[in-house]
């Protein structure tokens, strides 16, 4: 039968988290679903962690897949093997509530037109940690129009939907978009989730419904640096491609914010970088 929510996990060196991970997308109240995951060729004994689960019945773990392509290659290869409606990808090392996937599959249901249902999530550290809560979804609310929620994540200078696991999308709208948008590669959801808003209604629920962990390998400077560069050629790439949904004022704030968030992640990287397990960070193989 099929499922009607596909959760999918690109792994890559969660040796750490992993486990943690797979028990919150597990134990779920809501049923109708499955699991999809693919170590990326990791160093550090995922794999094994994940063989452990190997027989829950609602987990299908596919064959390692081989090093190289960056994170977009093991991306498209768990969300290509999804099955259901709706599809969720969630990131090695973070978490989703037990409600998570009723509260969105609700929202779907009660609201046709929507194409894309996000929450906002805590923000925590290498330890768990919490110390941001109910992040995300700046300026937008309830049901609004896919291009409102573009207007707004643009404006922001930032991400407003958060990171994968805070987000659920019909699976088949990510089929003909071809996959996820690599173009600015530190944008891959961001980019993929505006793609998608411009098929319908986006349903914003301000409550946290997942937990994002901050890493040493995710808040470099060089990471800050890039990100700003790559988030204003977002911007500028939906005022062309999509005239009238942003004004020449709201480009030029959000790549102003863009910019400013980048001296934002350096001041974080600084102020957290006892908190975020830098003996424990794996370089990049892929």
């Amino acid at each position: 039968m099929t499922p009607k929510v596909s959760i999918v996990i690109p792994a890559y060196n969660n040796v750490q988290y992993i486990a943690e991970t797979l028990d919150s997308v597990l134990t779920q109240t809501y049923d109708d679903y499955e699991v999809v995951i693919a170590d990326h060729s990791s160093v550090d004994g995922t794999k094994d962690v994940i063989d452990g689960y190997g027989s829950h019945p609602k987990l299908r773990i596919l064959s390692p897949t081989p090093a190289g392509g960056g994170a977009q290659a093991n991306w498209n290869r768990v969300s290509s093997e999804a099955r259901g409606t709706y599809l969720k990808l969630v990131c090695g090392d973070d978490i989703i509530s037990p409600t998570a996937l009723a509260e969105q599959v609700a929202a779907f249901e009660a609201n046709p037109t929507a194409v894309l249902v996000a929450c906002q999530r805590d923000l925590v550290d290498s330890n768990g940690g919490i110390f941001m809560r109910n992040r995300g979804l700046q300026g937008i609310s309830g049901l609004v129009s896919g291009a409102e929620a573009v207007r707004a994540t643009v404006v922001a200078g930032a991400n407003i939907f958060g990171e994968p696991a805070c987000v659920m999308f019909r699976r088949e709208l990510l089929e003909h978009e071809g996959g996820w948008d690599n173009t600015n590669p530190y944008l891959i959801d961001e980019a993929t989730y505006a793609r998608i808003c411009f098929h319908g209604d986006v349903i914003a629920l301000r409550r946290s419904l997942a937990t994002f962990r901050i890493s040493a390998s995710q808040w470099s400077v060089r990471l800050a640096q890039q990100q700003s560069h790559q988030a204003i050629a977002f911007h500028n790439e939906i005022a062309h491609k999509h005239p009238g949904v942003l004004t020449p004022f709201d480009l030029a704030l959000g790549n102003l914010k863009a910019i400013g968030m980048s001296y934002a992640r350096r001041l974080a990287y600084v102020r957290l970088r006892k908190r975020m397990g830098h003996e424990l960070a794996v370089e990049s193989t892929v």
